[in-house]
């Protein structure tokens, strides 16, 4: 699990930062950043992209290793991952960037942070909620944050998966399942839907309000479309849903 965010300058010597060099770049456009807290659900491995760069945020490291994933990069201060998966990708080559403990950022945002240097398009993050509500809703909000506005950004949280729009998504699923969306950093305006039973038309979603939890889809299919703004788009059951 993410440690907790003690005020504190965090370390910025060569060892522990991110290289943004040609050299370090790696040519895969997904990234699957895996999370600390449960471990995942064996049904989202199928849904995650074959050929991705894989970072291990702290005990993602073992989720990842639990579920076949070779990782590529290693973020984190390392206070909850077993001892033995940190040396076995370390060993593996994988590159590490150690943090301290005491710091002004979770382990999850330090490595989207590095996966955004990586120039990738797409950014799937797996785990993060670990029982712990904090946590839970300071992950999905750093999903959307306005740092991350070039990249297409999903998440898998257990059974459910978060998905950010700011655009245009497509929305799959049972009919019947629950949709909610959630205006994310400011008003979301120009809300439009399709396929889902109580459909939006050019509305404005606000941060706090309620009106868009607990939608359903008819079918197994449904679109939303946003003109200004970012919304996050929860199926609290999609892994049971699809």
């Amino acid at each position: 699990m993410d440690a907790p965010v003690h005020r504190m300058a965090p370390d910025h010597s060569p060892d522990h930062s991110p290289d943004h060099s040609p050299d370090h770049a790696l040519p895969r456009k997904v990234a699957l950043v895996f999370a600390g807290g449960e471990p995942v659900p064996p049904g989202v491995a199928a849904r995650l992209a074959v050929e991705a760069l894989v970072i291990g945020a702290d005990s993602g490291i073992d989720h990842a290793r639990a579920m076949g994933r070779q990782v590529d990069i290693a973020v984190g201060d390392f206070d909850s991952v077993s001892a033995e998966a940190l040396a076995a990708v370390e060993a593996a080559g994988a590159e590490v960037f150690r943090h301290p403990v005491d710091k002004d950022a979770t382990d999850l945002e330090l490595a989207l942070d590095v996966a955004a240097a990586r120039g990738v398009e797409r950014i799937t993050v797996v785990g993060g909620h670990g029982g712990r509500f904090d946590h839970y809703l300071a992950n999905a909000l750093l999903l959307g944050s306005t740092r991350y506005a070039d990249i297409e950004v999903d998440g898998w949280f257990g059974d459910a998966r978060v998905r950010v729009i700011r655009r245009h998504a497509r929305l799959t699923g049972r009919a019947g399942s629950v949709v909610t969306l959630l205006a994310s950093e400011g008003p979301a305006r120009g809300v439009t839907t399709t396929g889902l039973r109580f459909p939006l038309h050019d509305a404005v979603l606000l941060p706090g309000s309620t009106l868009g939890v607990s939608n359903e889809l008819l079918a197994n299919e449904a679109s939303v479309s946003v003109a200004g703004g970012t919304v996050l788009s929860i199926q609290p059951d999609a892994l049971r849903d699809i």
